[in-house]
């Protein structure tokens, strides 16, 4: 039939329901109060549960993070405590973002772009955190070709002001034409970096000029370890990429997830065994300069007073830190830099978590309060029904506390405690 009939009812509104679905769905958006779209959009019922006696309640979202928590913590506690694991604390990773037409989708709201560059400059920031020396570089992909947003830097806000002004989706997604940019780019490294990859890809399919096998092929000659986080449904040439290449691939089933995927990559991952070799690497500690001195900045090639660091070879001046002089190429470092990424080769062992249903605390009074915070560990207004103990201080410790001291901390004040204590005697 050259003409399609649609079928009108009338509602109890007054509206008209046909096969125009779009239409509808304007016109309920339109009928619905600010009140009405909030509770649509936010789904706030379903963060109700039934307990025993039947009355509702909301679920304990804190507990539940908690758990996905825990789960982590044992997961790179497992791979770190292994023999011989060597870690990769020196990182030269390219982040690649799906800027095609399917990252406008709006199945993560507002849409897929907003919620990836949300969580990426999350990302960026935990990165820089947990590896002071590493460096990031930021490339999208649109209109079937990838375009570099940001050149290799340690500096967090650069980056994350560059990708914040290139929020725009058009086109199509080409996975080779982004593996060919990034090689380029990574194969200039030195042989101490380890060379990374994280795709964030939106797109059901890939668009190329050539052959993506023999890119994928020249990847992993260099090197080059890919991820890929997919928002959509799994496709076999990112999961072959990432077998190839030594990375993982997973698809992030909503916004809670992806943030989880992305933390992931933060952390050092193992250092692939053929590629592991210990190297000798040249660093300076420069100095800070002398306030009120003016000197041309090498980083932005502009005069500047005070502040900044000098090269200790060749005296140039740079503004941040961790760097690399672009003078002598000597890499510019400072002493809590090196120090903050050693808790990477040694972590904190996980804490056990110990039920106060269990009676095994209340009652105690030396361990009824934490060891960290000095808040009740007892006291149902809490709202955790949960502590955990520390397996070599035993000292116990609340929620918040446990996951402080692992991602942030990277030290138990229990154990350090008892290391700094001396005896009354001592000495006598």
């Amino acid at each position: 039939m050259s003409s399609i009939e649609h079928r009108e009812v009338s509602n109890t509104r007054g509206k008209r329901l046909g096969r125009d679905e779009d239409e509808d769905d304007e016109d309920e958006d339109n009928d619905m109060s600010a009140w009405e779209r909030a509770y649509t959009d936010e789904r706030s019922w379903e963060s109700l549960q039934e307990d025993e006696s039947g009355l509702l309640r909301p679920i304990d979202n804190k507990s539940m993070y908690h758990a996905q928590y825990r789960r982590r913590i044992r997961s790179i506690s497992s791979t770190s405590t292994s023999a011989r694991i060597q870690k990769g604390l020196i990182r030269y990773i390219y982040v690649v973002m799906d800027f095609s037409r399917a990252a406008a989708e709006m199945d993560f709201k507002p849409s897929r772009m907003a919620v990836v560059a949300k969580h990426v400059e999350a990302f960026i920031r935990e990165f820089f955190d947990q590896n002071p020396l590493s460096q990031i570089g930021l490339v999208g992909i649109k209109d079937g070709i990838a375009h570099c947003l940001t050149d290799m830097g340690g500096s967090p806000e650069s980056h994350i002001m560059a990708l914040m002004k290139k929020l725009e989706c058009s086109g199509d997604a080409s996975l080779q034409n982004a593996l060919e940019l990034v090689h380029e780019c990574l194969n200039q490294i030195p042989s101490y970096g380890h060379r990374e990859v994280l795709i964030l890809y939106s797109a059901l399919s890939t668009c190329d000029p050539g052959d993506i096998m023999e890119t994928i092929q020249k990847c992993k000659k260099s090197k080059i370890r890919c991820s890929i986080v997919g928002l959509s449904a799994e496709m076999f040439i990112c999961k072959h990429i990432c077998q190839e290449t030594g990375g993982s691939y997973a698809i992030a089933l909503d916004e809670f997830h992806l943030k989880e995927l992305l933390l992931e990559h933060a952390p050092p991952p193992p250092a692939i065994a053929e590629y592991a070799t210990a190297n000798l690497i040249k660093m300076g500690f420069p100095q800070r300069a002398a306030e009120g001195v003016v000197s041309i900045c090498v980083c932005h090639k502009e005069a500047k007073v005070g502040a900044g660091y000098t090269c200790p070879r060749c005296k140039a001046r740079v503004c941040e830190l961790p760097t690399e002089c672009r003078i002598c190429g000597l890499t510019l470092v400072s002493s809590p830099h090196l120090a903050r990424s050693y808790h990477h080769l040694f972590p904190i062992t996980p804490f056990d978590e110990v039920s106060f249903s269990n009676g095994n605390i209340a009652g105690q009074k030396s361990l009824e309060t934490c060891f960290g915070c000095m808040q009740s560990l007892t006291n149902p207004g809490t709202g955790s029904i949960y502590c955990v103990k520390c397996p070599k201080c035993k000292k116990y410790f609340c929620i918040d506390c446990d996951i402080y001291i692992h991602e942030s901390l990277h030290n138990c004040p229990g154990c350090e405690s008892l290391r700094h204590s001396t005896p009354v005697n001592a000495g006598v």
